[in-house]
């Protein structure tokens, strides 16, 4: 099985909500990670483009420590996030690199 992205985000919600983390373990990271049709590193790729278009920086920390451990390269990042800038917005594409430069630069990865 796939391994969920780093830090304790579930952890932290766990007795609070824990039917939606079973569901994150068992559905998503258990099931959706792990169908054929995609590589790790493309659905990587693929979920931070998502995250930064949504503006969902609380999950792109961990995305983005998961996409350097499904060997998506630093460049590869700082890439999709300046392509979601002219997609998404400017704004969220900032935010993303804040993120991104953070994670990168502490070394946030397993």
């Amino acid at each position: 099985m796939s391994k969920p992205p780093v830090g304790n985000a579930r952890d932290h919600v766990r007795s609070f909500a824990p039917k939606l983390i079973d569901l994150t373990e068992k559905v998503v990271y258990g099931d959706i990670w792990e169908r054929p049709g995609l590589s790790k590193r493309d659905r990587s790729l693929i979920t931070c483009a998502a995250l930064v278009a949504m503006n969902r920086t609380e999950q792109l920390r961990g995305h983005v420590a998961r996409a350097i451990d499904n060997g998506v390269t630093k460049d590869e990042i700082v890439e999709v996030i300046a392509h979601m800038a002219f997609y998404s917005g400017w704004p969220t594409a900032m935010s993303a690199a804040s993120i991104a430069k953070g994670v990168l630069e502490k070394g946030e990865t397993k």
